[in-house]
């Protein structure tokens, strides 16, 4: 690896790690991912980040970034001494399908995964719903994990959003760096949390459709300085 990719390797990595750290995930579930030149870095299958080191991230190669909804032909052309991710197709899709993407977390965090196996989504209950791009955040079909059909469920649920559930999985969010790939993670279950109590207190009331219209004209600008 080039010391370009080594750093890139080592944001993987702490990406990782910090998710953990976080509480949004546990042991090796879940995934990071950074594109990178010609095609993105994501971390091992099965190892524990803890365990590991820059060098164990995986570099998936441009052949890898074909057209969403066509299956890769043979084997992912990944460079470096581990097997990249079993989930590396739905990182690798989101890349194609979105160009502002510049790093993807998958996590099983709790309430997610909760939302998720009810297969819920986490609609306008708080304005902060619209930090993910809509109205709503979408649950996406149930299919095997590491599957193109899983890939395939996941960009239909990402139209027009920057998160999605995964029905009996977990959540999938991508942001345009690691750091804010992981901050909207955290944030994604934060809601999720919230609205899994308001479940617990009866129906939910939603914010109407023009209010929530209101809140993404203000969010394109949110975070902007001068």
């Amino acid at each position: 690896m080039s010391a370009i990719n080594i750093d890139l390797a080592g944001k993987v990595l702490a990406t990782a790690r910090a998710m953990n750290a976080s509480g949004i995930n546990r042991g090796s579930a879940g995934n990071v991912s950074a594109r990178c030149d010609g095609g993105f870095m994501i971390t091992p299958t099965g190892m524990a980040y803890d365990a590991c080191e820059p060098a164990d991230m995986v570099r998936v190669g441009a052949d890898a970034l074909c057209v969403p909804g066509i299956p890769l032909r043979g084997q992912v052309t990944a460079s470096g001494r581990r097997k990249p991710s079993s989930e590396w197709r739905f990182h690798r899709d989101i890349y194609a399908a979105r160009p502002e993407a510049g790093a993807v977390v998958h996590t099983h965090s709790p309430f997610a995964t909760a939302l998720a196996c009810q297969q819920q989504g986490v609609p306008a209950f708080h304005y902060m719903v619209a930090r993910f791009g809509g109205a709503d955040v979408r649950c996406a079909a149930y299919a095997t994990f590491g599957s193109q059909e899983l890939s395939d469920a996941i960009i239909a649920a990402l139209d027009a959003r920057s998160a999605c559930l995964m029905a009996h999985h977990g959540m999938v969010v991508f942001g345009r760096d690691c750091d804010q790939a992981l901050a909207l993670a955290v944030e994604l279950e934060t809601l999720c949390e919230q609205y899994w109590r308001v479940l617990q207190l009866g129906a939910p009331k939603l914010l109407a459709a023009k209010e929530m219209d209101c809140v993404l004209a203000k969010f394109a600008s949110y975070g902007q300085q001068d």
